[in-house]
Parts: structure tokens; C-alpha cells; sequence
């Protein structure tokens, strides 16, 4: 089994007048081509164009930083090493 894309939503932005919940603040497609040394970073925001990064498949530093870029995005802060330590493991899923 191989896995060549993740999708992921963000946490809400807003809570809709009844409590639930309302739209993600973001979200971000993670994918890699077969045969190549690249991670894609796709974020989705609300008005907002798509903001693409790329990194190395096999480099633990510019994994550690887009995690880091994640759950900053998707969360809507700058969380604790085990919040990013959760995008970090879903990183390393397409990672060599």
C-alpha cells in the first residue's frame, strides 16, 4: 500500500449562531508524485489564492518546518511541539 495524497480541514474559525461549529479556517492538501523526491504543501484559504510549498521528501528539517506551517494555518496558532509533533507524523507518511 502506498499513500500518494492526505487532505486535511483545519479547526473552525467561527461557531455558527446556533454552537455549531462553522466553516475550517483552512485547508491543506499533501501529496507526492510517484518517482520524485518532493513533498506538495497545498493550503486552501478563504479568500485567499492557493499557497504551494514544496519539500524534500528526505529531509527531517523541512519536514519539522512544515509541520510547523500546518498546524500554524490550520489551527490558527503557534502550538506546542506535540500539536506539531501530530502534523509532523502525517508528513512523514509520504516521506521516504
Amino acid at each position: 500500500m502506498r499513500i500518494t495524497a492526505i487532505e486535511l480541514a483545519g479547526s473552525s474559525k467561527t461557531t455558527l449562531r446556533d454552537g455549531t461549529p462553522g466553516l475550517p479556517r483552512a485547508f491543506a492538501r499533501i501529496e507526492r508524485d510517484r518517482g520524485t523526491d518532493v513533498i506538495r504543501i497545498t493550503f486552501f484559504q478563504p479568500n485567499q489564492p492557493e499557497d504551494v510549498h514544496e519539500i524534500l521528501a528526505d529531509d527531517e528539517g523541512d519536514q519539522r518546518c512544515a509541520a510547523e506551517m500546518l498546524q500554524r494555518a490550520l489551527d490558527g496558532y503557534e502550538g506546542t511541539n506535540s500539536e506539531v509533533g501530530d502534523y509532523l507524523r502525517v508528513i512523514q507518511q509520504l516521506a521516504d
